[in-house]
């Protein structure tokens, strides 16, 4: 629009991504902080969970569960395995898909993790209200699942 004064650059402060990112950087700092003990990162913490919720799925199903890109999951699955947390198995049908458990030693870190990834969370919401909580849930949902084809690796059933 002619004669129309450009917006001057927003600065990062005002970027909505600065923030993300920033409290990305946050949350793995608190999540390590908590989980100290037990040596797990949030991503192998993200593995774990999905292998728990569906035991007995290839790699490449639950990466797409938690977004996680074929690549880095395959590297995840190694350190959890060499560690005795999953158990990788393959099919008599194809046998290069590798399907994924929980060892007996996995179920035991999952349980003992628990308490710390509750504490983890309770820590990044703490300032906020219960009602707000809600609400801030509510909109990064929205927001992941409206913007969730942008990524590299897209979850599935987001």
């Amino acid at each position: 629009m002619p004669g129309a004064k450009e917006r001057p650059p927003a600065g990062f402060h005002d970027m909505p991504g600065h923030y993300i990112r920033r409290l990305q950087q946050i949350a793995v700092a608190v999540f390590l902080q908590e989980l100290e003990s037990v040596g797990v990162t949030p991503i192998q913490y993200a593995v774990l969970q999905a292998v728990r919720e569906a035991p007995g799925s290839d790699q490449r199903s639950l990466a797409g569960m938690i977004g996680l890109d074929t690549s880095t999951m395959v590297g995840v699955v190694e350190r959890l395995e060499s560690r005795g947390l999953v158990h990788r198995g393959s099919t008599r049908a194809d046998r290069r898909v590798r399907l994924l458990t929980l060892t007996e030693e996995g179920r035991s870190i999952m349980a003992k993790m628990q308490p710390m990834v509750n504490r983890a969370q309770e820590k990044i919401l703490e300032p906020l209200s219960k009602t707000d909580r809600k609400e801030f849930m509510r909109m990064i949902k929205v927001l992941v699942s409206t913007n969730n084809d942008l990524s590299r690796a897209p979850s599935e059933g987001v």
